[in-house]
């Protein structure tokens, strides 16, 4: 049993434990305080939002729908690894659960089957909603999931919890199946996985790096002020039908080091019309493995085809970001190359 955490001690708590925190219109006043109690609070539920794209899930969880109000949850993961504030105080995200489980998790015990729905979650628990379709092939990234351990851990050890206090929709009320579906790397969302890496973090200060197993030392504080990203590059270069080639904009590698970023690759080429060329960022991890961002897909047409394709992301001080494109004609009997004349990339990055 705790009070909850103000709104700024909650936003300190999720930096301190290295999240990357958007704060999303006026999230420190908007919650449902009107329609019951918010407090005391005994531990945080795991959603998935059943949605796609990062600014429309978190427009969602903010306003609600016609049958169900927002804010939907305290704070949506996104994809990117961004976690964004939506709400502080009452949400309607755990509706009518299982007071047994709640019993198990204030005890911070083993939990029971959740077969009854007699008790009011909204008021007792910390909600996140991260994106995902719930389809059960949507992806989680890892640098999504890893948001959403690192947010779950911040609230426990912000409170003095262990990692029994973290449990999934799915765990809390009857007929739920959320959190649901692949995560890069560690096969399905398993509740007993999450909160094993919750406790693994709380063993460590709170400036834990899992990739190094050891803590950063000094913690490391993100800039306030964005910095420009600002490359430009008039160089001819050929692109091959249906095969993914990493482009160079003044080098290959966009940004490196410790960033968050939000950045947009610009490219024009001739593309013959009705044929496509595809583009997205990716991190180069140190052992050559990647995170890949979102496809984007974009049309030739007549003349000159300008597209331009974004991505917000994190990256670890041993991470690259770079960008690469796809073509395909029309034709797929088609074997003739295309060749992009001007490429640059322009965003902003936190260090």
């Amino acid at each position: 049993m705790a009070t909850p955490l103000s709104a700024s001690a909650l936003l300190a708590a999720l930096k301190a434990e290295g999240c990357h925190v958007a704060e999303y219109r006026s999230w420190r006043t908007h919650n449902r305080n009107h329609k019951g109690a918010w407090g005391p609070v005994h531990g945080v539920v795991i959603h998935h939002t059943v949605s796609s794209g990062e600014d429309s899930s978190v427009a969602l969880c903010y306003n609600g729908h016609a049958d169900l109000p927002g804010p939907l949850c305290h704070t949506v993961g996104g994809k990117s690894g961004k976690l964004y504030m939506v709400g502080h105080g009452r949400a309607n995200h755990a509706g009518s659960g299982d007071g047994d489980v709640l019993q198990a998790v204030i005890d911070e015990r083993a939990l029971p089957a959740d077969n009854e729905a007699n008790t009011d979650g909204n008021s007792r628990f910390y909600g996140i909603e991260i994106v995902n379709l719930g389809n059960g092939k949507d992806q989680y990234p890892a640098v999504q999931y890893d948001a959403a351990v690192r947010w779950a851990a911040a609230i426990c050890r912000a409170h003095g919890w262990g990692a029994a206090s973290v449990i999934g929709h799915k765990e809390w009320q009857p007929g739920k199946i959320d959190p649901h579906g692949p995560v890069e790397g560690r096969g399905d969302f398993s509740m007993d996985r999450f909160r094993a890496d919750v406790a693994e973090r709380l063993k460590h200060p709170a400036s834990w790096s899992a990739d190094s197993k050891t803590p950063a030392t000094p913690s490391i504080q993100e800039d306030d002020v964005p910095h420009a990203i600002g490359r430009y590059d008039t160089t001819d270069r050929t692109i091959v039908p249906r095969k993914w080639t990493t482009l160079s904009i003044d080098g290959v590698d966009l940004l490196t080091g410790a960033t968050h970023y939000q950045a947009m690759a610009h490219i024009q080429a001739v593309v013959p019309p009705g044929s496509t060329i595809q583009g997205r960022f990716y991190h180069l991890r140190k052992d050559n493995t990647r995170w890949t961002g979102p496809l984007i897909e974009r049309i030739g047409t007549d003349g000159s085809t300008f597209a331009d394709f974004h991505n917000a992301g994190s990256v670890v001080d041993t991470e690259r970001v770079r960008f690469e494109v796809i073509y395909y004609p029309a034709d797929s009997d088609d074997q003739k190359s295309i060749t992009i004349n001007t490429a640059y990339c322009r965003g902003l990055y936190w260090k």
